[in-house]
């Protein structure tokens, strides 16, 4: 396998997955011990930590991971190194402190990165990409600086959606936006940039509000993904994900804007809203594509492909019922069923996988 001058092989990619798989895996067991279930915990403390576990330990390391790849320089893999170690610290009982000064300097490193290719590419996606890196870095700052995960949760989902948002964008060349369309999703960068950095003080929650639901509404009006849910196969999934994955997003920002504020009940229904529905139904549709990019193996598509997307968005709906209608036992049984979507998402991708390894043999 060839890759990019400075750039390093599959052997040495796989390890850094695996550190964002075991934050994802601590993540989600703490995730369900704050529902009441009786789950294996190495420390009562993950409990606290199952955001930042989620955040940074899995998405910043993968998030990390594939930029590094982008850039094709080897110090770059020091971002999902320092990410995933610090899920590593914190899973194992160190300090808070020294999971956080790790992950804050990965942020740092994939900030960095993100800034020399935009100095490349200066178009208007990574400049995207790079404001939701400095969101990322700042929340990271913060919270190493002992402000609470509610007061920089908001600078944690910017990253993600900044970053997803960026993404897609960069796609949209092959259907290019209208000026006036570009101007819009400006004006929308503005107010999630300023909402987020406004919501550490607490102020700026319906500006972020509207910012996230006016991108929800750029996303489900100019993306491709409006014609290419009309195609088959694989093409057609990863439509559907992005497309189911907006809905959750304005779903989440008018719960947000209905609210006013980041607290109570509305603070685990938009935060779930947006960092599973939104986020998730994201990675389960790039997953075929990132997973053969970073670690070089073959994901052909398959009808069962819809079944962990289907489990993640009815156990969603679940749990968030059960919020709103102030029913517990829905709400944690919900919590459990969406930590079974995320599973079934994991032995799908490795059924995947082994399907496209016994092809390439034959």
């Amino acid at each position: 396998m060839t890759v990019p001058s400075g750039g390093l092989g599959v052997p040495f990619r796989l390890p850094l997955l695996i550190l964002g798989f075991v934050s994802l895996a601590s993540g989600v067991l703490a995730g369900l011990a704050r529902f009441g279930w009786e789950v294996p915990l190495p420390s009562a403390q993950l409990v606290l930590l199952h955001g930042p576990l989620m955040v940074c330990g899995f998405l910043g390391t993968v998030i990390g991971l594939e930029r590094a790849v982008a850039l094709g320089r080897r110090w770059a893999y020091a971002g999902p190194l320092l990410t995933g170690l610090g899920g590593i610290a914190i899973l194992i009982g160190f300090p808070v402190s020294i999971g956080a000064s790790a992950m804050a300097l990965g942020s740092a490193v994939l900030l960095t990165g993100t800034i020399l290719i935009t100095l490349r590419q200066r178009e208007l996606f990574m400049v995207t990409m790079a404001l939701g890196a400095v969101s990322w870095l700042a929340g990271n700052l913060l919270w190493l600086a002992g402000a609470g995960v509610p007061a920089v949760v908001a600078l944690w989902i910017n990253f993600l959606v900044l970053t997803i948002a960026g993404e897609r964008l960069e796609l949209s060349r092959f259907l290019p936006p209208s000026p006036g369309a570009k101007r819009i999703f400006k004006v929308i960068l503005a107010a999630l940039v300023a909402g987020g950095f406004l919501s550490v003080t607490g102020a700026g929650i319906v500006i972020y509000g509207i910012g996230l639901l006016g991108l929800a509404l750029w996303l489900l009006r100019q993306d491709v993904a409006r014609r290419t849910v009309k195609e088959q196969g694989l093409t057609r999934f990863i439509a559907v994900c992005l497309l189911s994955g907006y809905a959750w997003l304005a779903a989440g920002s008018l719960v947000l804007l209905a609210a006013g504020s980041l607290t109570g009940a509305a603070y685990d229904t938009v935060l779930h809203a947006i960092l599973i529905g939104f986020v998730f139904s994201m990675v389960f549709g790039h997953a075929p594509i990132i997973f053969p990019a970073v670690v070089r193996v073959e994901m052909p598509y398959h009808w069962t492909f819809y079944l962990p997307l289907l489990a993640l968005h009815a156990s969603l709906l679940m749990r968030l019922a059960g919020s709103g209608l102030m029913l517990p036992e829905l709400q944690s049984l919900g919590g459990l069923l969406n930590a079974a979507a995320l599973v079934l998402f994991i032995l799908s991708t490795v059924s995947s996988v082994i399907r496209g390894f016994r092809a390439g043999k034959n």
